[in-house]
């Protein structure tokens, strides 16, 4: 399943669709406690793929969001809210997001699929 945010004024879109592209319909997004055991339901992602909603007031931090598709099919979001506004530069998909390790990693990764190339390419001659 695959999230992605907008953010204008306050108003939040979120769009989820699963891996094929189809929409999460029917989805519920929803605030988790600090615990990380369901919060406030915020509403449910409609036929298209989008939910729009405005966050309700909370003070500064990270506040973390699911999106529950149903058993297997969850997206975790997690929002760094400062001066009440969610700061998009800096939210953290999860899991299985990307972290400053994956990008460290991927020049190497790079190089090793190079390799395979070259070492296939001489093998076939």
């Amino acid at each position: 399943m695959e999230s992605s945010l907008r953010y204008l004024d306050g108003q939040l879109e979120l769009t989820s669709s699963f891996s094929t592209g189809e929409p999460v319909k029917g989805a519920v997004v929803r605030l988790l406690q600090a615990d990380g055991t369901p919060g406030k339901e915020l509403g449910h992602i409609d036929a298209k793929g989008r939910l729009e909603v405005t966050l309700p007031e909370l003070g500064d931090g990270l506040v973390d969001l699911q999106v529950d598709g149903g058993p297997g099919h969850r997206d975790y979001l997690t929002l760094p809210l400062q001066q009440g506004r969610v700061n998009l530069d800096e939210v953290v998909m999860g899991p299985g997001s990307r972290t400053a390790l994956n990008w460290a990693v991927a020049p190497a990764l790079v190089g090793v699929v190079g390799l395979m190339v070259r070492v296939r390419s001489l093998r076939q001659r």
